[in-house]
């Protein structure tokens, strides 16, 4: 619009804030840099994240019925101590708060705190997506674990090479010093190594070395299977002939994958299979693998109440995106309470 009438840039936005927007006369205008609150948005599932607006990370309570549109935002507060989220939740009228079913999270306890405080008659459910990245992790961890070995491994050969090519070069300086009119060099016998050989680390059978193998199979190890391409079959299978203990995490985790991904259990029949994953675990010797299931236990019982209704955090999550992005687009969030009026207005 600047552009446009030929104005400058700041004037209009300085306008727009002033005048037009509404912000002036909002009546949560004074304590919108530490809390807002949108009562009227609260329904029976809510969904309950953190996300970082400028230099402080701000919790964010939204209602998935909104679809990240009008009436999704039902608080934004400063911070996650869940003293002080609770303190702003509970201004929610009682009748209200108690009409909440269900609250999705990822796996902080702080969350969790907040859920049983301000909404106690809500059934808190974990996201699995956040559960399945924990798992995903532990193969991640095991996979740069072996590449900093690789990377050491040919580290040590070149400078084993290096260390060998100096001493040849001693040698031969020598030798032509002693005899300088006989010695015209090697003629007999097997190529002489030349002195400024280069190193050519050892290549598999698909053209990878091994640092390069494992730099590559980040991706592949984070999907099933069923989507390889042939490319990622064939590197897969290389990778877990010389990596067993990356094969037997990867497997383990794709086994926990398939009971949150069967459409026929329920929650007891789920918590069955998950005890059954537990006793796998048991047999393995992977410390990474171990603490994901140690994580699992803990929170068990919220792990499982996914399968009563398939809820999942994703709303949370897309809402959080889109204020990123939108964020982004401004280029950094200068004047706090402003952004959040607007987050008010677009998702309030």
């Amino acid at each position: 619009m600047a552009t446009w009438f030929g104005l400058k840039g700041s004037r209009v936005e300085r306008a727009y804030k002033e005048h037009l927007s509404e912000f002036g006369t909002w009546d949560q205008k004074g304590h919108a840099k530490d809390w807002i609150l949108v009562p009227e948005n609260v329904g029976k599932r809510l969904c309950i994240d953190e996300t970082s607006l400028s230099d402080e990370v701000y919790t964010i309570v939204s209602n998935p019925e909104g679809h990240c549109g009008k009436g999704t935002v039902v608080a934004v507060v400063k911070g996650t101590k869940a003293s002080a989220v609770s303190k702003v939740l509970d201004m929610i009228p009682e009748s209200e708060r108690m009409k909440v079913k269900e609250m999705t999270m990822d796996l902080s306890d702080s969350m969790k705190k907040i859920a049983t405080t301000s909404f106690p008659k809500a059934t808190i459910v974990t996201d699995l997506f956040h559960v399945m990245k924990m798992a995903l992790s532990s193969v991640e961890e095991l996979r740069l674990k072996e590449k900093r070995e690789a990377v050491k491994e040919q580290r040590m050969a070149f400078a084993r090479l290096k260390k060998k090519l100096k001493q040849l070069s001693k040698q031969r300086k020598a030798y032509a010093a002693k005899h300088p009119k006989t010695y015209k060099g090697k003629r007999r016998g097997r190529k002489p190594m030349r002195s400024n050989a280069q190193f050519v680390p050892e290549t598999l059978s698909n053209g990878d070395t091994k640092v390069e193998l494992l730099t590559r199979s980040k991706y592949l190890l984070a999907k099933t299977p069923d989507d390889w391409s042939e490319s990622q079959k064939e590197r897969a299978r290389l990778l877990f002939e010389l990596y067993p203990r990356i094969k037997e995490a990867y497997w383990l985790v794709n086994r926990l994958r398939c009971i949150f991904r069967s459409k026929k259990l329920n929650r007891e029949s789920a918590k069955v299979k998950l005890h059954r994953w537990y006793d796998m675990v048991a047999k393995c010797t992977l410390r990474e693998v171990k603490a994901v299931r140690d994580t699992i236990k803990l929170k068990e019982e919220y792990v499982l109440n996914y399968f009563l209704n398939r809820s999942t955090n994703a709303f949370a999550e897309s809402l959080n995106s889109k204020i990123k992005r939108f964020r982004a687009e401004l280029r950094g969030v200068s004047d706090l309470p402003f952004f959040i009026f607007r987050i008010y207005k677009i998702f309030g």
